[in-house]
């Protein structure tokens, strides 16, 4: 069955056989997001909401080198993202816990700061052997609190969460299936072929019911995002002092941030 596109700029928007793909479509820029990418992502999963011949939710990435790599740095002023209203990295994020349908990560590459952090919020996450998944904040001068630390928490333990943060190591698909992070590795070759699997399988079950248990898992963690809702404004105001600037003008350059003089 041809899929029904809706046109985009920076995703595409996909739906068919009962399911919607969202593909952040910026390869030559691995997958990054600007504003423009999250308020396309937001328009789209709103469609998702209302759509009733939708029943499941993929989100992945173009190309086979990164799902999502977080922020586009040069999409980046000193003042924060560009755009009229910056990066509403919280309503996407929002959007995708409170959609009443299974959202499923199909990680097809790097998913680095908040790209890993998509796929952390995301119900499901599967990801290709060649994977790869991290946290940037602390190198550039940025954090992501609540879902991004909190809820990562959930996921891995509390030991393994403050490892992610606070080492900004990368971690192979099948470091993050040990941990917790993901669902399921599999070959990049097989990756969306799998995830249609699991689509297949949502789709035959009680949509009622499945959306009463994702409400469900939701009111757990409500603290965790209301947590984040107030730390995105926190952030924003972070962005704008000479320590984060660092962090932004130091990956700019391609050198080692001095932070040394924040301590």
């Amino acid at each position: 069955m041809p899929a029904d596109r809706t046109s985009f700029e920076d995703i595409l928007f996909d739906r068919f056989d009962g399911r919607a793909v969202i593909t952040i479509n910026r390869p030559e820029r691995m997958n990054a997001f600007r504003a423009r990418t999250i308020d396309e992502m937001i328009a789209a999963l709103r469609a998702c909401a209302t759509d009733r011949s939708v029943g499941v939710v993929v989100i992945t990435g173009a190309g086979d080198r990164a799902f999502c790599t977080g922020g586009d740095q040069k999409d980046k002023t000193d003042d924060g993202y560009a755009g009229d209203a910056g990066i509403d990295i919280n309503t996407l994020n929002y959007l995708v816990r409170s959609l009443p349908k299974p959202v499923i990560a199909a990680v097809n590459g790097y998913a680095i700061g908040g790209g890993n952090v998509l796929q952390v919020v995301c119900d499901l996450s599967i990801a290709a052997d060649t994977a790869v998944f991290g946290q940037v904040g602390p190198k550039v001068g940025s954090v992501d609190a609540g879902l991004g630390t909190a809820y990562l928490a959930r996921l891995v333990g509390e030991r393994k969460a403050r490892e992610i943060w606070f080492l900004c190591r990368r971690y192979r698909a099948a470091e993050a299936l040990a941990m917790g992070l993901i669902n399921a590795v599999v070959p990049s070759t097989d990756l969306m072929a799998e995830t249609m699997r699991w689509c297949d399988e949502i789709l035959g079950l009680s949509p009622t019911a499945l959306k009463l248990a994702k409400q469900s898992f939701a009111v757990d963690t409500e603290m965790v995002a209301a947590l984040s809702r107030f730390a995105i404004s926190t952030v924003d105001l972070f962005y704008k002092t000479p320590e984060a600037k660092e962090g932004w003008h130091a990956f700019l350059d391609k050198r080692k941030p001095d932070f040394a003089r924040f301590r």
